[in-house]
């Protein structure tokens, strides 16, 4: 048994493995409809393989590593064969490099040979987080009977069309994993990947934007140019959007993802179109950032996975499990949105103060916003470095305004969808909204909870902001306060708004704003929270 796969089992309380001899067999070649060839590796028992449900992972990653340990050694301990295939462009297969937008054809014709393969037994299980699990929701209308499960992990079917909403346009989810694409196969890339995040961080402050993919790679990345020159709502993205075939869906789903991750809504509108379409799903929302749920792969391909593979049901839980963060505990319900959460609004109020009650007459708060010194990120949704974080020095800057609850008498639970209306007025038109929800605690030391921007083209008129922050499960505890975090930015989390209504990619030239924020009987600036009464 392999050193990781010793971790995991105690780590993750795995089942023993069935073998602990593992062969390999590599660089299977995998034709495509077109001609070209994607390649492959085969992991099963050295003894016994032929004939084991098949666990299938596609990845632009590579077949060595943490998919080739972690996974798929793991997997082929304790009852499956795995096939770890490299897409399109990357690691030795065929063809270029076209992210996501080939990934249905080539999907259903690696379905197509797996079936055939004389070492293939009755039965396959589609895993793998991410873009691994986005490649699942790729074909997941038009699965082989032999597929009898998918657990796609903090993954979503139209993957990126989050980045690049026109109305909250995100800047280093994309931009980071397009120059970690175009630099992962450069000699000795592993060991230069600190030097390689510095590079891209300081290349996200270049302007104009359609020239930092040169400071961060040294070369063109179309990803990144792409991501520049097309908003969400443009054509150029249609092959990318497969949610029109999550209802469609003939298999049961596990779903899983993470409170901080980078998916989250899409995987929650995914799991939602599953359950009303009467389909077999379910769902498990961690206290987890992007990468953290690399444990929860093997455990569902296992618990789950393995369960339908060979016919039988998988151990009995809700639909929905949900980690409550605050309680620190692990909760189930029958659905999501959860039943039983009714919205209640806290207005912002005069002096910082948040509260049920209507606000009182009072003058607009005010603060700066200059695009060259941006408001930063702090933790929150991010692929590095995000999470739930102490907001102290972010709520200390001058163009960061906080409204905070007196001290709760009462625990508040908070389990569902949050967003925010903020009555705003910037002395530009363009300008950002962005909103943060906290907790407080008794030391008086400030933690996210969860967040969300958007972006207005006519700021320089009064304007009612709505603003949807990411859902989330949280019980404030009594002694505790809530706070709400209003300013103009996230950077480099969303890209910094110029203030001049210039492309993205082209803009040159950063204009300061002043921002007005409105709380008074005709402008009730509120957060809007799914609140549970408490025993």
């Amino acid at each position: 048994m392999s050193l990781v796969s010793h971790v995991l089992q105690r780590q993750l309380q795995l089942p023993a493995p069935r073998t602990r001899r593992v062969a390999v067999d590599r660089d299977l070649r995998v034709p495509m409809r077109d001609g070209v060839e994607l390649l492959a590796d085969r992991w099963a028992p050295k003894v016994g393989a032929d004939r084991l449900p098949t666990a299938l992972v596609r990845s632009p990653y590579g077949r060595a590593g943490v998919f080739g340990l972690l996974m798929a050694r793991t997997l082929a301990e304790r009852g499956y064969q795995v096939l770890i295939q490299s897409v399109r462009g990357g690691f030795g297969s065929g063809g270029v490099l076209d992210p996501m937008r080939q990934e249905r054809e080539d999907g259903l014709d690696t379905l197509d040979w797996v079936v055939k393969q004389p070492w293939f037994g009755d039965s396959m299980v589609l895993v793998g987080m991410s873009y691994l699990g986005y490649v699942q929701w790729a074909v997941a209308d038009s699965l082989p009977p032999e597929v009898k499960a998918m657990i796609p992990v903090v993954t979503e079917s139209a993957l990126t069309r989050e980045f690049m909403r026109a109305d909250g346009r995100s800047l280093e989810l994309p931009f980071e994993w397009g120059a970690m694409v175009a630099t992962q196969e450069r000699p000795l890339s592993m060991f230069r990947r600190n030097a390689q995040a510095k590079k891209t961080e300081r290349a996200m402050r270049v302007l104009p934007l359609q020239d930092a993919d040169l400071d961060a790679i040294g070369s063109r990345s179309q990803y990144i140019q792409d991501v520049l020159a097309y908003d969400a709502d443009d054509p150029h993205w249609d092959r990318l959007d497969h949610r029109h075939r999550v209802a469609a869906t003939s298999v049961p789903v596990s779903s899983v993802t993470g409170w901080y991750d980078i998916f989250l809504p899409g995987q929650l509108r995914d799991f939602r179109v599953l359950q009303d379409a009467g389909k077999a799903a379910r769902l498990t929302v961690g206290p987890w950032t992007h990468a953290e749920p690399m444990g929860s792969v093997v455990t569902e391909a296992i618990d789950f996975g393995l369960a339908h593979a060979r016919g039988e049901e998988p151990p009995e839980r809700a639909p929905v499990r949900l980690f409550v963060m605050g309680q620190d505990e692990w909760r189930d319900f029958e659905s999501w949105p959860p039943k039983g959460y009714e919205p209640q609004r806290l207005h912002l109020q005069a002096d910082g103060a948040l509260s049920v009650g209507m606000p009182d007459e009072s003058e607009p708060d005010t603060y700066r916003y200059d695009p060259a010194d941006p408001t930063p990120a702090a933790g929150g949704i991010s692929i590095s470095h995000g999470g739930r974080v102490e907001n102290g020095t972010l709520e200390a800057r001058p163009d960061v305004l906080t409204y905070t609850t007196a001290v709760l008498e009462d625990d508040v639970e908070v389990v569902g969808e949050v967003s925010a209306e903020v009555w705003f007025r910037s002395s530009l038109a363009h300008a950002d909204v962005f909103v943060r929800l906290c907790d407080v605690d008794e030391q008086g030391r400030s933690h996210n909870v969860c967040d969300g921007l958007t972006s207005l083209a006519s700021a320089e008129e009064l304007t009612r902001a709505e603003v949807g922050l990411w859902p989330t499960a949280y019980r404030f505890k009594s002694g505790h306060r809530i706070r709400v975090q209003v300013s103009s930015g996230a950077f480099p989390r969303y890209a910094r708004n110029s203030g001049t209504g210039e492309p993205i990619a082209t803009a040159t030239t950063l204009r300061a704003a002043d921002q007005a924020v409105y709380h008074d009987p005709e402008h009730p600036s509120a957060l809007f929270l799914p609140v549970r009464s408490l025993p």
